[in-house]
Protein backbone atom coordinates (compact mmCIF):
# COMPACT_ATOMS: atom_id res chain seq x y z
CA UNK A 1 0.00 0.00 0.00
CA UNK A 2 1.35 3.73 -0.77
CA UNK A 3 1.52 6.12 1.40
CA UNK A 4 1.16 9.25 -0.97
CA UNK A 5 -0.05 9.49 -4.35
CA UNK A 6 1.98 12.67 -6.06
CA UNK A 7 0.43 13.79 -9.87
CA UNK A 8 1.80 15.76 -12.67
CA UNK A 9 -0.05 19.05 -13.51
CA UNK A 10 -1.07 19.15 -16.79
CA UNK A 11 -2.62 16.33 -18.69
CA UNK A 12 -2.62 13.89 -15.48
CA UNK A 13 -4.59 16.21 -12.93
CA UNK A 14 -6.42 18.89 -14.52
CA UNK A 15 -7.01 19.39 -18.53
CA UNK A 16 -5.58 22.88 -18.89
CA UNK A 17 -5.42 22.30 -22.62
CA UNK A 18 -8.31 24.79 -23.21
CA UNK A 19 -7.14 27.43 -21.76
CA UNK A 20 -3.27 27.09 -23.34
CA UNK A 21 -5.26 26.87 -27.05
CA UNK A 22 -6.86 29.81 -26.14
CA UNK A 23 -3.69 31.93 -25.46
CA UNK A 24 -1.80 30.54 -28.15
CA UNK A 25 -5.22 31.82 -30.52
CA UNK A 26 -4.98 34.56 -28.68
CA UNK A 27 -1.51 34.62 -30.40
CA UNK A 28 -2.52 34.17 -33.67
CA UNK A 29 -5.28 36.72 -33.98
CA UNK A 30 -2.60 39.46 -32.99
CA UNK A 31 -1.24 38.54 -36.34
CA UNK A 32 -4.43 38.33 -38.38
CA UNK A 33 -4.25 34.39 -38.31
CA UNK A 34 -7.46 31.84 -37.74
CA UNK A 35 -7.48 30.27 -34.54
CA UNK A 36 -6.04 26.38 -34.43
CA UNK A 37 -8.84 24.20 -33.45
CA UNK A 38 -8.26 23.02 -29.71
CA UNK A 39 -7.89 19.25 -30.60
CA UNK A 40 -5.30 19.91 -32.96
CA UNK A 41 -3.31 21.40 -29.94
CA UNK A 42 -3.71 18.82 -27.13
CA UNK A 43 -1.02 16.48 -27.65
CA UNK A 44 1.82 19.59 -27.66
CA UNK A 45 0.68 20.59 -24.22
CA UNK A 46 2.91 18.36 -22.68
CA UNK A 47 5.93 20.56 -23.80
CA UNK A 48 4.82 23.77 -22.97
CA UNK A 49 4.59 27.09 -24.43
CA UNK A 50 7.71 25.73 -27.13
CA UNK A 51 5.44 22.71 -27.74
CA UNK A 52 2.54 25.25 -28.24
CA UNK A 53 4.98 28.11 -30.12
CA UNK A 54 5.84 25.48 -32.51
CA UNK A 55 2.39 23.67 -33.08
CA UNK A 56 0.63 27.01 -33.73
CA UNK A 57 3.31 29.23 -35.31
CA UNK A 58 6.23 27.52 -36.44
CA UNK A 59 8.38 29.46 -34.14
CA UNK A 60 11.46 27.50 -32.78
CA UNK A 61 13.77 28.94 -29.89
CA UNK A 62 16.30 30.79 -31.74
CA UNK A 63 13.81 32.61 -33.94
CA UNK A 64 14.28 35.79 -34.32
CA UNK A 65 10.38 36.62 -32.87
CA UNK A 66 10.45 33.67 -30.63
CA UNK A 67 10.89 35.50 -26.94
CA UNK A 68 8.12 37.95 -27.71
CA UNK A 69 6.15 35.33 -28.91
CA UNK A 70 7.03 33.27 -25.49
CA UNK A 71 6.36 36.30 -23.32
CA UNK A 72 3.50 37.28 -25.27
CA UNK A 73 1.87 33.79 -24.89
CA UNK A 74 2.42 33.77 -21.00
CA UNK A 75 1.04 37.15 -20.64
CA UNK A 76 -2.41 36.01 -21.98
CA UNK A 77 -2.34 32.59 -20.22
CA UNK A 78 -1.62 34.53 -17.17
CA UNK A 79 -5.08 36.39 -17.55
CA UNK A 80 -7.06 33.46 -18.47
CA UNK A 81 -5.54 31.04 -16.70
CA UNK A 82 -9.08 28.82 -15.15
CA UNK A 83 -11.47 29.95 -17.86
CA UNK A 84 -12.01 26.69 -19.25
CA UNK A 85 -9.66 24.25 -17.40
CA UNK A 86 -11.19 21.35 -15.35
CA UNK A 87 -10.03 18.19 -13.43
CA UNK A 88 -10.03 14.81 -15.09
CA UNK A 89 -13.10 12.87 -13.91
CA UNK A 90 -12.75 10.68 -11.47
CA UNK A 91 -9.35 12.65 -9.80
CA UNK A 92 -11.26 14.30 -6.87
CA UNK A 93 -12.83 11.79 -6.24
CA UNK A 94 -8.94 9.91 -5.20
CA UNK A 95 -8.14 12.55 -3.63
CA UNK A 96 -10.88 12.06 -1.34
CA UNK A 97 -10.10 8.52 -0.49
CA UNK A 98 -6.94 9.89 0.34
CA UNK A 99 -7.70 12.42 2.51
CA UNK A 100 -10.33 10.53 4.04
CA UNK A 101 -7.07 7.66 4.86
CA UNK A 102 -5.37 10.28 6.05
CA UNK A 103 -2.46 10.22 3.38
CA UNK A 104 -0.63 12.92 1.45
CA UNK A 105 -1.01 13.84 -2.55
CA UNK A 106 0.80 16.14 -3.64
CA UNK A 107 1.76 17.92 -7.48
CA UNK A 108 4.94 17.68 -9.00
CA UNK A 109 4.79 19.77 -12.55
CA UNK A 110 7.31 21.89 -14.65
CA UNK A 111 4.71 24.68 -14.82
CA UNK A 112 6.55 27.67 -13.81
CA UNK A 113 5.25 28.61 -9.28
CA UNK A 114 3.85 31.89 -11.05
CA UNK A 115 0.84 29.42 -13.02
CA UNK A 116 0.70 26.51 -10.81
CA UNK A 117 -0.36 27.99 -7.75
CA UNK A 118 -2.96 30.22 -8.86
CA UNK A 119 -4.21 27.71 -11.00
CA UNK A 120 -4.73 24.99 -8.34
CA UNK A 121 -6.13 28.38 -5.90
CA UNK A 122 -8.70 28.69 -8.35
CA UNK A 123 -9.67 24.99 -9.05
CA UNK A 124 -9.87 24.78 -5.07
CA UNK A 125 -7.34 22.33 -4.48
CA UNK A 126 -4.02 24.66 -3.28
CA UNK A 127 -5.16 24.23 -0.20
CA UNK A 128 -5.27 20.80 0.18
CA UNK A 129 -2.47 19.65 -1.30
CA UNK A 130 0.46 18.06 0.93
CA UNK A 131 3.17 19.80 -1.98
CA UNK A 132 3.34 21.32 -4.36
CA UNK A 133 6.88 21.57 -6.97
CA UNK A 134 7.12 23.66 -9.42
CA UNK A 135 9.09 23.40 -12.62
CA UNK A 136 11.23 26.35 -10.39
CA UNK A 137 11.02 24.90 -7.15
CA UNK A 138 14.21 22.32 -7.68
CA UNK A 139 17.86 23.09 -9.43
CA UNK A 140 16.58 21.11 -12.02
CA UNK A 141 13.02 20.42 -13.49
CA UNK A 142 11.35 16.61 -14.70
CA UNK A 143 13.34 14.56 -16.11
CA UNK A 144 15.65 15.32 -13.60
CA UNK A 145 15.75 13.45 -10.00
CA UNK A 146 15.36 16.66 -8.14
CA UNK A 147 11.65 17.39 -8.03
CA UNK A 148 10.55 14.40 -6.79
CA UNK A 149 13.53 13.92 -4.06
CA UNK A 150 12.33 17.39 -2.89
CA UNK A 151 8.44 16.56 -2.70
CA UNK A 152 9.44 13.40 -0.99
CA UNK A 153 10.81 15.82 1.94
CA UNK A 154 7.86 17.78 2.44
CA UNK A 155 5.51 15.50 2.92
CA UNK A 156 7.94 13.35 4.66
CA UNK A 157 7.47 9.97 2.60
CA UNK A 158 10.56 7.99 1.19
CA UNK A 159 10.19 7.51 -2.48
CA UNK A 160 9.40 3.73 -2.49
CA UNK A 161 6.47 4.48 -0.81
CA UNK A 162 5.11 6.86 -3.72
CA UNK A 163 2.85 6.59 -6.34
CA UNK A 164 3.89 8.99 -9.23
CA UNK A 165 0.97 9.82 -11.99
CA UNK A 166 2.12 11.14 -15.58
CA UNK A 167 0.99 11.61 -18.89
CA UNK A 168 4.59 12.41 -20.22
CA UNK A 169 7.85 10.15 -20.59
CA UNK A 170 9.51 12.65 -18.24
CA UNK A 171 7.08 12.10 -15.78
CA UNK A 172 8.13 8.53 -16.08
CA UNK A 173 11.83 9.01 -16.10
CA UNK A 174 11.49 11.09 -13.17
CA UNK A 175 9.66 8.74 -10.77
CA UNK A 176 11.65 5.44 -11.88
CA UNK A 177 15.34 8.11 -10.96
CA UNK A 178 13.96 7.81 -7.29
CA UNK A 179 12.55 4.99 -7.31
CA UNK A 180 8.65 5.90 -7.00
CA UNK A 181 5.96 3.82 -8.72
CA UNK A 182 4.96 4.69 -11.58
CA UNK A 183 1.92 5.47 -13.99
CA UNK A 184 1.48 7.07 -17.21
CA UNK A 185 -2.36 7.95 -18.01
CA UNK A 186 -3.42 7.04 -21.01
CA UNK A 187 -5.97 9.93 -21.06
CA UNK A 188 -3.08 12.69 -20.95
CA UNK A 189 -1.77 14.15 -23.58
CA UNK A 190 1.22 12.13 -24.08
CA UNK A 191 2.98 14.60 -26.55
CA UNK A 192 4.42 13.14 -29.98
CA UNK A 193 7.13 11.27 -28.57
CA UNK A 194 7.18 7.03 -27.80
CA UNK A 195 4.45 5.34 -27.43
CA UNK A 196 2.72 5.26 -23.59
CA UNK A 197 3.62 1.07 -23.67
CA UNK A 198 7.30 2.47 -24.38
CA UNK A 199 8.02 4.60 -21.56
CA UNK A 200 8.64 1.47 -18.60
CA UNK A 201 5.67 3.12 -16.60
CA UNK A 202 5.11 0.46 -13.89
CA UNK A 203 1.25 0.58 -14.52
CA UNK A 204 -0.46 1.58 -17.18
CA UNK A 205 -4.36 3.34 -16.53
CA UNK A 206 -7.11 4.56 -18.48
CA UNK A 207 -9.25 6.52 -15.98
CA UNK A 208 -8.47 8.04 -12.55
CA UNK A 209 -10.43 5.65 -10.74
CA UNK A 210 -8.00 2.73 -11.88
CA UNK A 211 -5.40 4.64 -9.61
CA UNK A 212 -7.47 3.95 -6.30
CA UNK A 213 -6.94 0.00 -6.85
CA UNK A 214 -3.06 0.39 -7.44
CA UNK A 215 -2.49 3.07 -4.77
CA UNK A 216 -4.66 0.58 -2.03
CA UNK A 217 -7.55 3.36 -1.33
CA UNK A 218 -10.89 1.54 -3.13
Amino acid sequence: MFEAVLFDLDGTFADTAPDLAAALNRLRADIDLAPVPPGQLRRFTSQGVRGMLNAGLDLRPGDPLYAQFYERYLHYYSQDICVATTLFPGIDALLVRFESRGSPWGIITNKAQRFTLPLLTRLGYAKRAACVVSGDSAPRAKPAPQPMRLACALIGKEPARCLYVGDDSRDIQAGRAVGMATVAVRYGYLGDGDPIENWGADHLVDHAEEIAALAGVQ
